[in-house]
């Protein structure tokens, strides 16, 4: 964040500074930045007066009288809880109700004003980035933090989403793992991470490659193949070689008409090459994958792969299904 040097100024080149850091920070500034340009109190008094100025938190202020953005509450809580970095889903960028902000696991408790949220963290320095703006921790470190406090499944998603952001890779996230002196579900996170790097892009494939390719001893498959078409270069979900393509849809609706016709192309295009194309849903992977497995067998060795499918378990339905072709 920005750092007024104090000198004597007059008013002109107070205001100048003064405009300067508001510029830098999104419009936001606090009381501690207008003092150290050589303004004072009544300054802000009559800044607030005026309605140039609003009070978003004590001793911090937005140059406007507005709703603030999202970046603008940003700012305002680092700014507010100084010095401190937006952490959490904060510092991946992602927008909600709630700013989230790192302070040194030694400070004292800060009251938390409305939307803010203040967590006291360890080893601070060494995990944030204090020159960008605003400070915040860095992305790995606030992807592991987000995934520890959630459910298998959504620690998954926000693994997953991470990588495919392009903000980070599976790699660098392991090595912000490794990095951890103590963190909870190490070695389970270490092995989402791992499926990760191996090309599992999403919560619905690692469903699938647990739930159906590790359980029931399916045939691996090969993930993300680089295809082209008419449509240009895609990437399918799982392949199995020039027999299978199955498509993995997290949607519980198309996101439009054009997406549905881009999965149509898609389906047709594999024909074309004589792949049949399955197309999965959530409650096929998670609900009955047992069930589901057994189904995918059961193509695999109508279309001539050899299968050597076992149940998962003593209640498991994959040997209900009949798999002779």
């Amino acid at each position: 964040m920005a750092k007024i040097d104090v000198v004597d100024n007059g008013g002109g080149a107070a205001d100048a500074e003064i405009a300067e850091v508001l510029g830098s920070q999104a419009g936001v500034i606090a009381r501690r930045q207008v003092l150290e340009a050589g303004r004072h109190d009544p300054y802000i008094r009559r800044m607030l007066r005026r309605n140039e100025w609003a009070r978003i938190h004590d001793g911090v202020y937005v140059n406007h009288t507005g709703p603030p953005t999202w970046q603008q509450r940003a700012w305002a809580a680092v700014l507010y809880a100084a010095p401190a970095a937006l952490c959490l889903e904060s510092a991946m960028w992602r927008e909600g109700p709630l700013i989230h902000v790192a302070v040194d696991v030694n400070r004292t408790v800060l009251v938390e004003p409305d939307g803010v949220r203040i967590h006291h963290l360890a080893q601070l320095d060494q995990r944030a980035l204090w020159h960008v703006g605003p400070p915040r921790v860095r992305y790995e470190e606030a992807a592991l933090d987000v995934a520890c406090r959630t459910t298998e499944f959504e620690a998954i998603a926000v693994l997953a989403d991470a990588c495919q952001s392009r903000r980070t890779t599976a790699q660098r996230l392991l090595a912000a793992l490794d990095g951890r002196a103590r963190i909870p579900r190490r070695r389970w996170l270490r092995a989402v991470l791992v499926d990760i790097a191996d090309g599992t892009c999403s919560v619905l494939e690692h469903g699938y490659l647990n739930r159906f390719e590790r359980a029931h001893g399916l045939p691996r498959a090969t993930r993300q193949a680089r295809s082209r078409s008419s449509a240009g270069v895609r990437y399918r979900d799982i392949e199995y070689g020039q027999r299978l393509v199955v498509e993995l849809d997290g949607r519980l609706f198309h996101d439009s008409a054009a997406a549905r016709n881009n999965d149509l192309e898609r389906d047709l295009d594999a024909a074309v090459d004589g792949r049949l194309t399955v197309r999965l849903s959530y409650q096929q992977v998670f609900d009955r994958p047992c069930q589901t497995a057994g189904k995918i067998a059961q193509i695999l060795k109508q279309r001539g792969v050899e299968v050597y499918g076992h149940p998962c378990g003593p209640a498991c339905a994959y040997p209900a299904v009949d798999l002779a072709a």
